[in-house]
């Protein structure tokens, strides 16, 4: 009995330790969306994306020209065939409409992050969807 205690304890343990590494999810917050009268059936969104410590966004695609700019933090970036890049406040970054965004996190564990982005995209589309 004393052996299947101890097993359980094991397999309990682990189920926690994985469950507490799952990395905190991104805060995003909806700053303006704007119908582009010159493109229709474009429009223009912008957002801030929060990492808190650790943090990270799970593979996706925006279907949209999407531009990056780095305000407190330091966050890690990359597209599907394409170098993975460390950015820091004042720096930027591009994603294309058929890019497969793979690489988006929290360079730090101690600190949080903050970039703010501007996309061009199909009107009424979401923001971002997953990729699996």
């Amino acid at each position: 009995m004393s052996r299947l205690t101890t097993a359980a304890m094991l397999l309990l343990a682990a189920g926690t330790a994985h469950a507490q590494q799952t990395p905190p999810a991104a805060h995003v917050t909806p700053l303006m969306t704007k119908a582009l009268a010159d493109y229709p059936g474009k429009e223009g969104v912008m957002i801030t994306v929060e990492y808190p410590p650790g943090g990270e966004s799970q593979v996706h695609q925006h279907n949209a020209h999407a531009f990056v700019y780095v305000l407190e933090g330091s966050i890690v970036m990359g597209v599907r065939g394409g170098k993975t890049v460390t950015l820091t406040p004042g720096q930027t970054f591009y994603e294309g409409p058929d890019d497969i965004h793979t690489v988006s996190r929290n360079a730090s564990v101690t600190n949080p992050a903050k970039f703010l982005v501007v996309l061009m995209k199909n009107s009424g589309e979401p923001i971002s969807k997953p990729v699996h």
